[in-house]
């Protein structure tokens, strides 16, 4: 398998992974409160990302490294969860799973911007083709009706494209899981001080299926994906690789209908298919 092959393989690979994150957090926010769930999904990964950089002996990143390994962790450590867990307190995780297919656009702009990527110009045409879908399924489900929330999931989208495309860019120096345990080690110190002083007066009341969310966003969302996700972007391209996550809706909506026993309508099926079709025609113009 060629290497860029191999990438969207571990692109796929990472995106299934994902796939859950949404559902999970939306299991744990009906337990935990939001900020509590942030800083303690991230305080757990960091410990666990710890071990493993000792296990392996890996070598510290250069001083010149840690600008990109901070942005890595305002994106996806920080700012991500944190704002889609908020988001998730006022609208449904399948609401919100539609709103990731517009971070595909989001990857590839800061591709460009950050990466030094020049897809070409079709390969624009089907990323913005596939966000629009995506903005539109919003406006007609009454975007009015939950704004906070989707204004929360928008800034996510923002955050986190960001933290794809400045995690990859790393990922071809110090390689994909090293890039994400080093982003949770740096924040480690601060996310453990974080979830002591948030941390809830008693866990009596803590169901089982919020214990599993905070579980899987903790060793799956948070860093066992990344594993995946960022060696296939260093591999295949950030805005190529980057598409893959138009099809997280469908199978987001998959485990939010399954896990949740949440609606899902006729026409976010129609969106979901739509932009999966999408995923082609980017993936032929991504270089």
């Amino acid at each position: 398998m060629d290497r860029a092959s191999a990438g969207w393989m571990n692109g796929f690979i990472g995106v299934l992974i994902f796939s859950g994150s949404l559902p999970a957090t939306r299991m744990a926010v009906m337990g935990f409160d939001p900020v509590f769930l942030t800083v303690a999904r991230a305080a757990i990964a960091g410990l666990i990302a710890l071990a493993l950089l000792l296990l392996f002996r890996e070598k510290r990143p250069a001083r010149a490294d840690l600008a990109s390994l901070a942005i890595v962790a305002f994106g996806v450590v920080i700012g991500f969860p944190l704002l889609t867990a908020l988001a998730l307190i006022h609208i449904t995780s399948a609401h919100s799973i539609v709103f990731i297919g517009l971070l595909p656009l989001s990857t590839a702009i800061f591709g460009v911007l950050r990466g030094g990527e020049r897809p070409h110009p079709a390969f624009w045409l089907f990323s913005c083709l596939g966000s629009a879908l995506v903005a539109g399924f919003a406006i007609s489900q009454g975007i009015t009706a939950a704004p906070l929330g989707d204004l929360l999931m928008l800034a996510a989208i923002i955050v986190c494209g960001l933290g794809y495309a400045e995690g990859a860019k790393l990922s071809r120096k110090l390689g994909g899981w090293q890039v994400i345990s080093w982003a949770l080690v740096l924040s480690l110190p601060v996310m453990i001080v974080l979830a002591l002083i948030v941390l809830p007066a008693s866990f009596a009341a803590i169901t089982a299926p919020a214990w599993a969310g905070l579980v899987y966003v903790s060793l799956f969302s948070m860093l066992i994906g990344f594993f995946f996700w960022y060696r296939g972007l260093a591999q295949g391209g950030i805005a190529g690789v980057g598409q893959l996550q138009l099809l997280q809706p469908f199978f987001g909506l998959v485990l939010a209908a399954t896990l949740l026993h949440e609606e899902i309508s006729p026409i976010m099926l129609v969106v979901t298919v739509a932009i999966v079709g999408c995923v082609a025609g980017a993936k032929r113009f991504a270089r």
